[in-house]
């Protein structure tokens, strides 16, 4: 005998790597650089404090030197030294802060709401630190919830901008007023003025440059999380699709597996069981009726040879096609849904149980589930009479079609010699399973007088116009 192996399947291709935030934010080459290289931002924001904060000290060296000629400040103050170094030391400081912003904006929001009230109550300016809170906002809107956010960040304006009504002398129109006020050879000044360093008008110049940087630093930190929680949920949610492909191919797989179980067993169980009574027969029969012993192993062989069929089909998605030939020879099976319930019936009778049947020329319906489901529900029914109730005086089968149903019944009289024990219960639950698909039932259990009954009910519709 040739066995031929059947042909291997396709390994199934590896899933793809699970999407992560970085390819699903990948854009231009410089936003790819950020993300691999994050602390370039921070060098940059540092870089850039830092020279508007040294091109601002000049500015605010000019102003207060101006202020002091008009006679906002004594003579001999020396006050554009105080404000120029006050204001290198704030943008040093504040720059060195800003690096913390990325992991503790908080913390550092704090410390520069420190350093702003320092450097107002030192020199009366705020320098290049309004800048800096702006920035270190930004940070805190980028990372906390937006109820953080907006608390912090009103809580910042409310302690500077106190802070400037209160003590700023030089901001932003001051210096850009008073830069060029610089007496020279061809123009001096008028000294001692009557205007008090303190102008509501020009604290209202220097609180609204601060709301506005405070504002666009909050946007920008905001904007940013935004699109990161967006870039995250479609990740999760791409990863949420993949997990439910990955179950629902599960589902089919074991489905399929079940599926595959069932027929194995249906096939196995039936054919062997009648292959085993067939082999018995022919070995109690051997020696007084040769004749009948050759006949019941030829049925064997033909029974094998049709499990054999049956069992590459079933297994179709890992066997041969089938077209191949049955090993040992014979005919090619036929497709279990194409067999008539006559020759499940004869297979039976020939290991000698006594089978009376009425209906099994009843025509099915087209159906193939239908038709396949009757075939294997009856199999099923019978090797249970011939494996569990060995002897059994009398099985009686009907089949009756109905024009909503098919309907198979299979009684037997009890056995007379001891069965192959209590068994699996993987017949009754496949039968059940097999009905259950097409919405019918089965009933199975002893009957009152004795011997087991199984009744199954297999609804069907004649959408074709019938058989």
């Amino acid at each position: 005998m040739v066995v031929r192996r059947a042909p291997v399947t396709q390994p199934v291709a590896p899933a793809s790597a699970p999407l992560t935030e970085e390819q699903v934010g990948d854009g231009t080459a410089l936003a790819r650089l950020v993300r691999a290289r994050p602390w370039l931002v921070d060098v940059v924001v540092v870089v850039l404090v830092v020279a508007v904060g040294l091109v601002g000290a000049g500015f605010g060296w000019e102003g207060a030197a101006g202020a002091r000629y008009l006679g906002l400040y004594p003579r001999d103050s020396g006050i554009e030294r105080t404000v120029a170094w006050t204001w290198v030391a704030g943008t040093v400081l504040g720059a060195a802060v800003l690096v913390l912003r990325r992991t503790r904006p908080l913390v550092a929001t704090v410390l520069l709401v420190g350093l702003s009230i320092a450097s107002l109550l030192v020199a009366g300016v705020l320098g290049v630190l309004g800048l800096c809170l702006a920035v270190a906002l930004s940070g805190v809107a980028a990372t906390r919830e937006p109820r953080t956010t907006w608390a912090v960040t009103g809580g910042v304006l409310v302690v500077v901008v106190g802070a400037v009504w209160r003590w700023q002398d030089l901001g932003l129109i001051e210096i850009l007023a008073w830069a060029g006020s610089v007496p020279s050879p061809l123009w001096e000044p008028q000294q001692f003025l009557a205007q008090p360093n303190f102008s509501p008008g020009r604290r209202m110049g220097s609180v609204l440059l601060l709301l506005v940087l405070v504002l666009l630093g909050v946007a920008v930190g905001s904007a940013t999380r935004s699109r990161r929680l967006h870039v995250q949920e479609l990740v999760e949610r791409y990863r949420a699709l993949a997990r439910e492909r990955d179950q629902s191919a599960a589902l089919a797989r074991a489905a399929e597996r079940a599926h595959i179980a069932r027929e194995m067993h249906d096939v196995v169980a039936h054919n062997v069981s009648v292959m085993v009574a067939l082999a018995d027969g022919a070995d109690a029969a051997f020696e007084r009726a040769p004749d009948r012993a050759r006949d019941a192993v030829r049925q064997v062989a033909r029974t094998g040879r049709a499990a054999l069929g049956d069992m590459q089909r079933v297994l179709g998605a890992l066997g041969p096609a089938a077209t191949e030939p049955v090993p040992g020879g014979g005919e090619q099976p036929q497709d279990p849904a194409e067999v008539g319930l006559a020759t499940v019936v004869e297979r039976f009778g020939a290991t000698g149980l006594a089978v009376t049947a009425t209906g099994l020329d009843t025509p099915l319906p087209q159906d193939t589930a239908v038709r396949l489901a009757v075939l294997r529900i009856l199999g099923e029914a019978l090797t249970n009479v011939l494996r569990h109730a060995p002897g059994a005086p009398s099985v009686e089968v009907t089949v009756r079609r109905t024009p909503t149903a098919v309907e198979v019944d299979v009684l037997d009289a009890g056995g007379t010699r001891p069965g192959d024990g209590p068994g699996s219960g993987r017949g009754v639950l496949g039968m059940r399973e097999r009905a259950a698909l097409l919405g019918g039932t089965v009933d199975a259990g002893p009957r009152p007088g004795g011997g087991w009954r199984v009744h199954a009910v297999l609804p069907w519709s004649d959408d074709d116009g019938g058989a």
